[in-house]
């Protein structure tokens, strides 16, 4: 069973009672930026050939930490409110610490740029994150010609010792844990003396519409990529074209909001949803089908409506793995058994999710079943119980959504949100709020008021 770990190296931990629904959620909630394009944008700008502009960049903890690991390196961002001028450097500047947080994006795609500094360059992170699985990257950064000692462990803390010349070419991989290490090699690929041509060999890479939203965005830049042989990429060397992004809403964080809906019999819009997209999140629309609600987009507005019952579901989300808690949390409140596989890789997220949800939903009374590829999960009368999130921002808006209607949920830390979303809880509470005016409003008076 997990335990519980500090919210973040900057907080601490913040206690919250979920609210309950006091009536069928409607609401129009807007999320903020998606955090996984805002740190490719970054990330990309910083290797482009003359400044580029980011705009609606997620505001989060795993983007400032992004921010502040690319500005060590001698990158210069200039923000002004929406809106973040990227100066590139002429060289990665060496000779600096960076801190990774819990930030998986950070701790996977920085250390490839690292390889190009003109020095070494350490990494560290939070605590928790020192078990997260980093060895393959490790190893195709020493493939490539980088120099990497690490201080006792598989993982963080660990130096990068490279060359703004690194030599690059073939490299092997085993990223059947995590899609990020080949999306922080693909985005370094062009800057690399002979290029890359990156295989993966082992069990299925998760998540690859992550790796189809690096390779989307790097074509944007003016890359060249070969992915037509399966789980191959080949780059060629090559000069990033600056490009001006803007950043579309992050629809794994909208999952929460449009799953209450589900879960009370509501309604609930976000708005500005792409029609299409390379974000795994948008695959909370056919899972929540699933379930038994009814899901329409229409003129940039996503909108899900509850119906009379949930209905279990055998689902894979191999390709949506980081909604696994939201979609539990769901499936916990169906009439009939569901089975989540494909995400056995989640173990090593922020936390070891499916352990986490199994001990969190079971002491809410579910019955839940631990597989090593993902859960079932037993629908039972569920009782108030305090829920522990481990630090994990995904586990607090699984805690958050059966709150809904599941009396005395307690959370013992709320702050963990900020990863991705810190204006989870206005946002909530707003949402809730809303249903509440909107249910007075058009509740039957209590007399007749002409007597």
């Amino acid at each position: 069973m997990p335990t519980t770990p500090p919210a973040s190296a900057t907080s601490e931990p913040q206690p919250w009672v979920a609210p309950l629904a006091p009536a069928p959620i409607h609401a129009t909630v807007s999320v903020p930026g998606s955090k996984s394009e805002t740190n490719r944008a970054l990330v990309l700008a910083a290797l482009a050939d003359r400044p580029s502009v980011v705009t609606g960049g997620l505001q989060a903890r795993d983007t400032s930490l992004m921010r502040d690991a690319l500005r060590a390196l001698g990158v210069v961002i200039v923000e002004s409110g929406d809106q973040w001028l990227v100066t590139p450097p002429a060289t990665f500047s060496g000779g600096v610490t960076i801190d990774c947080g819990l930030a998986g994006t950070v701790m996977r795609f920085v250390p490839a740029l690292a390889a190009l500094a003109d020095g070494p360059v350490r990494f560290v992170g939070d605590p928790q994150a020192e078990s997260r699985p980093m060895a393959p990257l490790l190893q195709a950064l020493t493939d490539l010609g980088a120099e990497v000692r690490t201080e006792g462990g598989p993982g963080l803390p660990f130096t990068v010792t490279g060359s703004p010349s690194l030599r690059g070419g073939p490299v092997t991989i085993d990223a059947s844990t995590s899609s990020q290490y080949v999306s922080g090699l693909l985005l370094v690929g062009a800057r690399l003396a002979a290029g890359l041509d990156l295989q993966h060999v082992g069990p299925p890479v998760p998540s690859q519409p992550h790796i189809a939203m690096t390779v989307a965005m790097l074509r944007d830049h003016g890359i060249v990529i070969d992915d037509t042989a399966p789980d191959r990429w080949r780059v060629a060397p090559g000069v990033l074209t600056a490009h001006d992004v803007v950043v579309e809403p992050d629809l794994s964080n909208a999952a929460p909001f449009l799953a209450a809906a589900a879960v009370t019999g509501g309604m609930v819009t976000v708005p500005r949803w792409p029609e299409q997209t390379h974000q795994p999140g948008d695959e909370i629309r056919e899972i929540l089908q699933a379930f038994g609600a009814e899901v329409t987009w229409f003129q940039g507005a996503l909108t899900v409506r509850g119906t009379d019952h949930l209905h279990g579901v055998e689902l894979d989300l191999r390709r949506a793995s980081e909604l696994t808690p939201v979609v539990a949390a769901v499936a916990a409140l169906a009439d009939s058994t569901t089975q989540l596989h494909g995400v056995g890789h989640i173990r090593g997220h922020e936390t070891d999710r499916l352990a986490a949800l199994n001990a969190e939903l079971s002491a809410l009374g579910s019955g839940v079943v631990e597989e090593d590829d993902g859960l079932t999960i037993n629908p039972k009368l569920l009782g108030g119980s305090w829920w522990r999130t481990y630090a994990d921002h995904r586990m607090a808006q699984a805690g958050a959504l059966l709150g809904l209607v599941v009396p005395n949920v307690e959370l013992d830390d709320v702050s963990c949100t900020a990863k991705t979303m810190p204006e989870f809880v206005r946002l909530w509470t707003g949402m809730i709020a809303d249903s509440e005016a909107r249910s007075e409003s058009v509740r039957e008076p209590e007399h007749d008021p002409l007597l």
